[in-house]
Order: C-alpha cells, then structure tokens, then sequence
C-alpha cells in the first residue's frame, strides 16, 4: 500500500510540473499591443500567472527574442483528408485507400498541424467517422495533435457540394447516399441527420447550403438547400447545444443560412453587401479560408472545376475588404487539406494582406476564433485559469507578420511538443 501511495504522489508531481516560459514579448490574444518582457508560469495543464516572480523548483526555459502567443486556433480543417494536387488521381486513390490507412495518414496531418502551433482546430466534414477516431486518439494521447471539434459528415443535398456520390457513375458507391451520410432532402431529413452526426460523437455540425469550389458537377454559388432544411438543421443543433458552420460561397444560399441563425459562414466568396449586412446583424462570423490559393495554384483540375476555381480566387480579397468595412467578425480557418497540412499559419499573412492589421489577424486565430467554436472560457487567451495552449514565434509578429509561419515552441496543455531553443535552466 505504501509503495502504490508512493508512486500515487510521484505521479500528481510529475503532472504539475511547474513551468516558467520567458520570451522578449507576449502578446495575450486580446490586446493591440505586445508587452516586454514577456513571462508565463504555467504549472499542470493551466496558465497560474503572467509576470511576477519565479516560483521556487519551477523549470524555466528561456526563449530570447521571441513573441509568447495564445496557442493557434484553425476554424476550419480536414485532418483526415491528403492535400493531393491531381485532382483525379487524388479522388481515385480515396477510393483505394483502406479505413486503417485513411486513419494512420490522418495521424501524419495532425502532428504537422500541432507542430506548427495550431493547438485547437475545427474539423469540418469527415468520413467513416475517421474524425471521431483522430479526436479521441489525440485525447487520450494515443497519438500527438492538436485539440480537436469535429463533425462527423458535413449535411447537404442530394448531387451538392456535401454528396460524396457527385460526379461518380449510379451504382458505384454501395448504396445512394441518405440522411447517414450526410445527405437530405427535407426538413425531417436534415433533423435526423444532425442528430445522428451528434449520437456517434460530432462536436459541430457542418452543412452545405451552396455548391462549392471543387465539386465536380454543381454551380459554385447555386444554393442548395431550402430555407426549411436549413432552419430545421439549425435549430436541431443548437437545440442539442452544439454550433453550426456553414459551407457557403453564393450569396442567396448563405442569406438562408444566416436566417436560420448559423454560426459562421465559411468561405463565402460571393457574399453581396446584404448578407454582410445581415452577418453583422446576426453576429454571424465569417471564415474565408484564403489559404486555399495556395493549394489551387498547384493543383491540376477539370475544366469545370478549374474555371470555379478561377473564378472564386479572383473574388476573396474584395470579400475580405468589404467585410472589414462592413464591421463582420472575421475568425480564421484554412480549409487544410485543400492546401499541404501544417502551413495553416499561412492564413495570418493573407489576413494582413487584405486589410487586417497584424494584431486584428492574431486575434482572429485566437481569441476570435475560442469564442466561435464556444471555447473562450478554457483558451484563445494568455490568462491564468486558462489551459497552457502557448506558442512562441522569433521576434515581433505585430511587426512582421510572416513569424506566425515559424513557430519554434508549442505547448498544448501543458505539454511541451516542441522548442528549438532548448535553454533550460
């Protein structure tokens, strides 16, 4: 009994290891500004102070001139899917890849994705529940990764943007896709569909109210799901406490969206000024996910599927500019996947480019983003009660921004997964 009593108060200990990370700046996720110099105590999984004194026994490691920032948050994710620039070869091998290899690759997306400092990320449309698995793996430490919302099937119309079946021959697939795949046809279909996501484990559901940029076979701003379905899905999710995202780059399918009370509208690439107007109104956030250019740019497509891409690229930086100008909440995501995994950081510098200011970008991958996703009681903030989700960048990202995409510390947690300045005193 005394040696398991023993081995019971090794293990609190080690669990609460106290640490003390320094850095020339700190920049707390809700300021204008930076301060310095900047000190963290952290001590188990939370944040205990900011400044002040040294703890007696606390480890402390000493970054130099780097900037301490809340732990990066991406709104929106596909860890399990391959960023893969033959768009042909790239739906064929989806199709040959088994569920064990799907799910051991996803593994690969989420350690880059980590080590790149985003420690929180919202991952929007999955399949085989290959989502569910990757979350529960990294929160029982199975395997490294960044904290994970998921959900599980993203929800749309039969032949839309959310239809896996799109542009495949009838009888292909095992079966024509329904309501447990993600895909309605009514307002009774739509309620059964989130509340099936939300039994086997989704964290937020995901609808396509719009066709979408790389689907092989709908108009990119069609909408495609009616203002019943939509209002019906809305109201079932949050009626099960759980926040909706919307998957919308038309205009007139994000407005139906946006009244049925959706949380976020994701891209939006051809927004006109009333559904800005009617997102400021609703306090509706909008995610524009700018870093796709990137993996478009590399990318060999259909000519269908090339001319929409062609066609929304040209349109992301005025979206940007005219919802800055409109006063709509902007949060940061990515749509990792459609570019390589782990440059997520990659986003802030196009942020800055379309208008925001460095500290406006900083918050919107922190702060703006842990309230979106209804996490801003535990992260998106260096503050003590809140979880050790902390990342240091070289220099001054407030000056240049580009820093953001060379993290050299990440800590999730409180658990250190990496520090190339390992000065340990």
């Amino acid at each position: 009994m005394r040696f398991v009593l023993a081995l019971l108060a090794c293990t609190l200990t080690l669990s609460a290891q106290t640490y003390v990370l320094k850095a020339a700046h700190l920049f707390d996720g809700k300021s204008d500004q930076a301060v310095s110099p900047g000190l963290i105590v952290v001590s188990g999984d939370k944040i205990t102070a900011i400044g002040g004194a040294l703890p007696p026994g606390a480890q402390v490691i000493d970054l130099g001139d780097a900037t301490l920032l809340p732990g990066f948050i991406d709104a929106h994710t596909h860890l399990t899917m391959d960023f893969d620039p033959d768009y042909n070869g790239a739906r064929l091998r989806q199709t040959e890849r088994t569920i064990p290899e799907q799910a051991i690759r996803a593994t690969l997306n989420a350690r880059k994705t980590l080590l790149a400092g985003f420690t929180t990320v919202r991952d929007v449309g999955s399949s085989d529940f290959l989502d569910v698995g990757l979350r529960n793996s990294i929160n029982s430490g199975v395997v490294p990764g960044p904290r994970m919302l998921v959900a599980v099937h993203a929800i749309g119309a039969t032949g839309g943007h959310c239809d896996d079946g799109a542009g495949f021959r009838f009888g292909f697939l095992n079966h024509e896709a329904g309501p447990e795949d993600g895909v309605v046809d009514s307002a009774d279909q739509a309620r059964f569909a989130v509340r099936f996501n939300i039994k086997y484990g989704a964290d937020v559901i995901k609808t396509c109210p719009t066709g979408g940029v790389l689907s092989p076979t709908d108009a990119v701003d069609a909408p495609q799901l009616t203002q019943s379905e939509l209002d019906a899905l809305v109201t079932a999710a949050h009626d099960l406490r759980r926040k909706t995202a919307a998957h919308a780059h038309g205009a007139e399918g994000a407005k139906r969206a946006i009244r049925a009370g959706i949380d976020s509208i994701e891209h939006g690439t051809f927004l006109d000024d009333e559904a800005l107007r009617m997102m400021r109104e609703h306090g509706t956030y909008l995610v524009p996910t700018l870093s796709v250019r990137a993996g478009i740019a590399e990318s060999k497509f259909p000519p269908l599927v090339q001319q929409k891409a062609d066609t929304a690229m040209k349109a992301q930086d005025d979206l940007v500019h005219r919802a800055l100008a409109s006063g709509v909440k902007i949060a940061l995501g990515t749509d990792a996947a459609v570019y390589p995994h782990g440059d997520n950081a990659l986003e802030f510098v196009l942020l800055v480019k379309d208008g925001m200011t460095p500290a406006q970008a900083l918050r919107a991958g922190t702060s703006v983003d842990a309230t979106l996703l209804g996490l801003d009681s535990q992260l998106g903030t260096l503050e003590p009660g809140k979880m050790a989700d902390i990342v240091a960048v070289p220099g001054d990202p407030l000056k240049e921004i580009r820093a953001t995409q060379s993290v050299l510390f990440v800590m999730r947690s409180g658990h250190i997964y990496r520090n190339d300045r390992s000065q340990k005193f």
